[in-house]
């Protein structure tokens, strides 16, 4: 699907004044960050998100309608200066045609692209129990491996596959801190869910699940 499609698509949910607007990109988080930007210029602020689509290739962002006033006036300086964006006008913060950011909204579409990988990894940080599960599995498949291998080919195997598996858990971990800590340099709030997982908010907003994320 072209820059235009997906634009104009996820411009024709916000013009019917959804309270949630659904964003998926086909591609990276950068994409994905770029278009939730767009969406925050027309009065929305980001909810969440998390991988979805066949072998998880999508990543789905959600939008919160911002009931604040400071959030319709920017909504309608940007229908006002952007009037055909979707049509083939140009589009805020981006350059015209294209999913990169203007000098102006890198900085902005980093910070949406750190909150849309943060929470995209958290399906990927294994927690106790999926350790366990995890090196389970590496064992079972050491005992499977002994039906046609050696002993120290199967145990050798099975070995690579848990140190892969340790490597891939502790690359995530490390990530996820390098995006803490810029996040919580950009004044962000971490918080925890209804599920226990960390989330980032701004000051003043709470845990996406309502209406109005911003509500007292």
């Amino acid at each position: 699907m072209s820059v235009e499609r997906h634009i104009a698509g996820m411009l024709q949910q916000i013009a019917r004044q959804q309270d949630i607007v659904e964003i998926a990109p086909q591609g990276s988080a950068a994409k994905a960050a770029a278009m939730a930007h767009v969406a925050e210029q027309y009065g929305y602020t980001y909810g969440m998100a998390y991988r979805t689509g066949y072998k998880n290739s999508l990543v789905q962002v959600r939008m919160y309608r911002d009931p604040r006033p400071d959030a319709r006036v920017r909504e309608a300086a940007t229908i006002t200066t952007h009037p055909q964006a979707g049509n083939g006008g140009t589009v805020p913060g981006l350059s015209q045609g294209s999913l990169k950011p203007l000098p102006e909204a890198v900085g902005a579409v980093a910070v949406l692209k750190d909150l849309i990988t943060f929470d995209v990894m958290a399906m990927y940080i294994a927690d106790r129990g999926q350790k366990v599960k995890g090196y389970l599995g590496c064992a079972v498949l050491t005992v499977l491996l002994l039906i046609d291998k050696s002993p120290v080919e199967a145990v050798a195997s099975g070995a690579a596959v848990a140190l892969l598996f340790t490597a891939a858990f502790k690359v995530g971990v490390i990530r996820r801190a390098k995006i803490t800590q810029r996040l919580t340099a950009a004044g962000f709030v971490a918080v925890r869910d209804g599920q226990g997982s960390q989330r980032f908010l701004r000051p003043g907003q709470q845990l996406p699940g309502h209406a109005n994320p911003f509500a007292a």
